[in-house]
């Protein structure tokens, strides 16, 4: 998952008003009748916005009345800015929410409940199983799926063979090995693209949920089947241990900040082999001018001590702000991004999970980079599907204090031990409440 989930922060007035375009969202030309409506990505990237922009042009073409501004805030900041313009209710119509801002979103009454205005839709019938329950938030409607995200990893064919490897990492210690064997850095060449900035805390829970994949509860995977956290287990001090281990022996020392433009980046410019990413950067990677077809791919995502790996679905998609004076409109976007051609066209170019039945009969999904997601489907006993906890209300004052912690572990100013001890505690005092 685009991955990429960002921490809430404080924005300055100046940013807002900059970004609402100094004026209210679903805005009627007295002159015409056409309404503007604003909309406001997230997940940003000039290819994602592009494509948008495209079908953002087919759907005013159906519709001359309505005309629609796109937002396009650079992604590390996005949700921030997301969550300050909906608070003011000025400037945002449509919004992209994600399962992992929902929660505080929905809490906050900041999204409108599209329940009502969607009931007998027939586009219903076309979406998968996992599209309909996602589109589902605690019984209500804040965002209709335009996709799913799933991590994997991705690596340099052409690094791995010359450090004499037959093929890529296949487990977190695996790419311990070979990570450390890529390691060069007198000549800027490192072995993994390592997130230690904004939202690292994400695979550094997906190692631990590796590491701990025979006792999770698969819904909810930050907990084992005896009821104790992830953070509690003993396997989980040696899942941070080791990945410690990939910092230090195996990764950029200016990784201690990246986030996932330069994880991206590091990756297609050669400085490393390793990336664990969501699927949409295939589509990031496919439009780089430095890296050839043959000379990356896809491999399923690592496997813990026992051979198994827990994959956490991440979903995302199109919702409305309740300070919209133009609901009808916006639901009319909704409804034609999340059908037919627009949909498919999205769920391609940005490279993810899609949302419509009739993608099970698309070879576009089962060849090429998409096989790896193919062999993870047909082999759940290995990567185990499992919900993680994204909708609580909590899960921004979550990602804040995690990437936080594990900011001074990467720094030597706090333990894996003590960090683990602080995520279980954190944990175990949410969940009992």
């Amino acid at each position: 998952m685009k991955s990429r989930f960002t921490t809430i922060a404080a924005l300055g007035v100046t940013a807002v008003l900059a970004l609402s375009a100094c004026g209210g969202g679903g805005a009627k030309d007295s002159s015409n009748g056409t309404v503007t409506l604003k909309m406001v990505e997230s997940l940003t990237n000039p290819t994602r916005t592009d494509t948008i922009k495209t079908l953002l042009a087919g759907f005013e073409k159906e519709n001359p009345n309505i005309k629609v501004d796109l937002i396009s805030p650079p992604t590390d900041s996005a949700d921030q800015k997301i969550q300050q313009m909906l608070q003011s209710g000025k400037g945002i119509d449509v919004v992209e929410a994600r399962d992992i801002t929902v929660g505080s979103f929905g809490a906050n009454k900041w999204l409108y409940d599209m329940s009502a205005d969607l009931k007998g839709w027939d586009g219903w019938d076309n979406l998968t199983t996992n599209a309909v329950n996602y589109s589902k938030q605690d019984g209500k409607t804040y965002y209709i799926p335009y996709g799913f995200y799933g991590l994997s990893l991705f690596y340099r064919t052409d690094l791995v063979k010359e450090a004499g490897f037959s093929g890529p990492p296949a487990s977190w210690q695996d790419l311990l090995k070979q990570s450390e064997k890529l390691n060069q850095p007198d000549e800027n060449k490192f072995g993994y693209a390592f997130r230690g900035g904004p939202n690292a805390n994400s695979n550094a829970v997906a190692v631990i949920e590796a590491y701990t994949a025979d006792q999770i509860d698969k819904e909810n995977a930050f907990k084992l089947t005896n009821g104790k956290t992830i953070f509690s287990a003993p396997e989980a001090q040696q899942a941070m241990d080791d990945y410690l281990e990939i910092f230090k022996k195996g990764s950029p020392p200016s990784s201690v900040a990246w986030g996932y433009p330069e994880m991206v980046q590091g990756f297609s410019n050669g400085s490393t082999a390793f990336l664990l990413q969501d699927p949409e950067v295939i589509a990031t990677i496919k439009e780089s001018k430095s890296l050839k077809a043959d000379q990356w791919s896809v491999a399923p995502l690592l496997v813990g001590p026992t051979g198994k790996a827990i994959q956490p679905v991440a979903s995302a998609g199109w919702g409305i702000a309740e300070s919209s004076k133009a609901k009808p409109e916006a639901i009319k976007l909704i409804k034609y991004l999340s059908q037919g051609e627009p949909a498919t066209t999205f769920s391609k170019d940005n490279s993810l999970v899609p949302i419509l039945k009739s993608a099970a009969t698309d070879p576009f999904y089962s060849t090429g980079p998409w096989a790896a997601y193919v062999t993870m489907t047909e082999n759940p006993d290995t990567y185990i599907s499992a919900t993680q906890p994204r909708g609580v209300a909590w899960w921004t004052e979550w990602i804040k204090k995690s990437d936080g912690e594990l900011q001074r572990v990467l720094t030597g100013k706090m333990t894996t031990k003590e960090l683990l001890t602080s995520w279980d505690s954190y944990w175990t005092e949410k969940m009992a409440s």
